[in-house]
């Protein structure tokens, strides 16, 4: 009996030292969108084992869990998402997770304060990374999630924080100058789906997206022709395609604008669900914000 439970012990402890090396004893941390990941990797550094789920041009409201993710979700310590329905198909894997340490996003933010919509599900826009103080909000979030999960590493995250909103300042600033080239009346923005209300709610924009707060369903004929019968009347210059949106719902709405004796640009790709390429600019969630801005103004202004 005495050798059988020395054996149980050592096995345990093989099986822990096994995962201490594997994990170089740091926590695993999985992110499902490219914003939440690159938000952690900047408040987590290498203090943390982090990996991301989606990808460039991923539309996480179709996104789907292959089996590799099913691992990664099951290795994870710490999975930070979104919430708000933006996930909408993963729910069913993260219910399978209640022993996991699953956290969301929004949870940092007061519903009070958010984009209600009576046609969603969820009764909030969860596009909220489009709304910097909300991300700073986030940023803070993060910071007391891992510092509570590594009490050592407390003051490096609360220093990487510090670090990462006073950039997320700077970028608020730099925003504000450059969309002030744009008159007020000419703040119109029409895209594929509507993304950019939290965008245009920090920014004086009026935002029109053909789809609605989900890509789950498609724009039908009807949403095409009242569209552009608005492009029409307020006379829009330019509409804009999404990353991770097809660009066939944007052709549509410029072809029925056409149809009309009428004619509207597409004044270029915006980031809206996801970042751009890791290893570029347009991957980080600065950088995107400020490819947007520009790609915005360089064509309404």
């Amino acid at each position: 009996m005495k050798k059988a439970l020395l054996l149980i012990i050592l096995s345990i402890i093989l099986i822990n030292c096994k995962n201490v090396k594997d994990n170089n004893g740091k926590l695993n941390v999985v992110t499902t969108t490219t914003m939440i990941t690159d938000l952690v990797k900047n408040i987590g550094g290498a203090h943390i084992n982090l990996q991301g789920l989606m990808g460039s041009g991923v539309d996480p409201h179709l996104y789907k869990a292959s089996e590799g993710d099913v691992t990664k979700l099951s290795n994870a310590d710490i999975i930070f998402y979104n919430g708000l329905h933006l996930e909408g198909k993963l729910v069913e894997v993260f219910e399978k997770m209640k022993n996991k340490k699953t956290i969301a996003i929004s949870d940092a933010l007061d519903k009070n304060t958010l984009i209600g919509s009576e046609y969603f599900a969820s009764n909030y826009d969860p596009h909220i990374w489009f709304d910097i103080e909300y991300w700073k909000q986030a940023t803070n979030f993060v910071v007391k999630t891992l510092s509570e999960a590594i009490p050592k590493q407390k003051l490096a995250f609360e220093e990487n924080g510090k670090t990462y909103i006073d950039k997320l300042n700077n970028l608020k600033a730099e925003i504000d100058n450059t969309i002030s080239a744009i008159p007020e009346e000419q703040r119109i923005l029409v895209t594929a789906h509507d993304a950019f209300n939290y965008f245009g709610k920090a920014f004086n924009f009026q935002v029109v997206g053909l789809q609605g707060l989900s890509t789950a369903t498609e724009a039908g004929v009807k949403d095409v022709q009242k569209l552009s019968t608005f492009i029409i009347e307020n006379k829009v210059k330019s509409i804009f395609v999404e990353s991770s949106v097809p660009k066939r719902t944007i052709e549509a709405l410029q072809a029925a604008v056409k149809s009309k004796g009428h004619e509207v640009s597409i004044g270029g790709t915006l980031y809206s669900d996801a970042l751009g390429n890791a290893g570029t600019v347009e991957g980080t969630y600065i950088g995107m914000f400020e490819y947007n801005v520009n790609t915005i103004v360089n064509t309404l202004k």
